[in-house]
């Protein structure tokens, strides 16, 4: 069975596309902050009957990522297939300016979203080339791309991650490195965010799809939005 590695997992989008990996018989290595969501999570996807191994740490500590990749090999004997960054940090809780952003706030940020998942991938790029259809997701963001007030420091480092999965597809032409902005939707995440924004948004599993197809059709490395995918565009 194929093998996917899924950090921030617990809940909101890692959570959707883990169900979705596992109906279709992925074995998963997942992870996440709070362990008792995590365990939740796994013990539901255990109704697949796929392995799935729950692995509660901070991406940031190079222990946890070493965990992380030894499991996805037992499980794969020696292959991994998929590794998702999709564990994120804002920097502020709710997001704030520039101007108030607090260093050790951006710090974290950075750490999380982008040093980190440059430490997971290089650690997990041995096994990710053993696979006939090794490929790399760093979830990005809207505010990658574009100057919102208050999503500077966000922005900043899930642009900086895009930049780093764009490099990646260059050096590893044996992979698939796609960075995907999946959009507004309706997670903790977006709620910690921007907690006056009351405004219906979609549910995570809207779009899974688009992470799927990118799995089924392979397209070069590059940067998606899910919207087009969903679209078939």
């Amino acid at each position: 069975m194929p093998v996917a590695i899924i950090t921030g997992a617990s809940k909101g989008l890692g959570r959707a596309l883990a169900g979705a990996l596992a109906a279709r018989g992925w074995d998963l290595v997942l992870d996440a902050r709070d362990p008792g969501p995590l365990a939740g999570t796994a013990e539901g996807l255990a109704a697949h009957g796929t392995r799935v191994t729950a692995l509660p740490g901070d991406v940031t500590e190079a222990g946890h990522r070493t965990e992380l990749v030894e499991s996805a090999r037992e499980l794969g004997g020696g292959v991994v297939d998929l590794l998702v960054h999709n564990a994120s940090a804002l920097g502020a809780e709710p997001l704030v300016p520039l101007a108030a952003l607090t260093t050790e706030g951006l710090r974290r940020a950075l750490e999380v979203n982008v040093v980190a998942a440059h430490g997971l991938v290089r650690r997990a790029l041995p096994l990710l080339r053993e696979s006939p259809v090794g490929a790399v997701v760093a979830v990005s963001s809207d505010a990658a791309v574009e100057a919102y007030g208050t999503w500077g420091g966000y922005g900043a480092s899930k642009a900086a991650l895009d930049h780093l999965a764009a490099v990646l597809g260059v050096e590893e032409p044996g992979l698939r490195v796609w960075a995907v902005d999946p959009g507004d939707m309706a997670t903790d995440l977006y709620a910690a965010a921007v907690p006056e924004d009351e405004e219906p948004r979609p549910a995570p599993e809207s779009v899974v799809p688009a992470f799927l197809r990118l799995l089924d059709e392979r397209p070069p490395s590059g940067r998606y939005r899910a919207e087009g995918l969903v679209a078939g565009r």
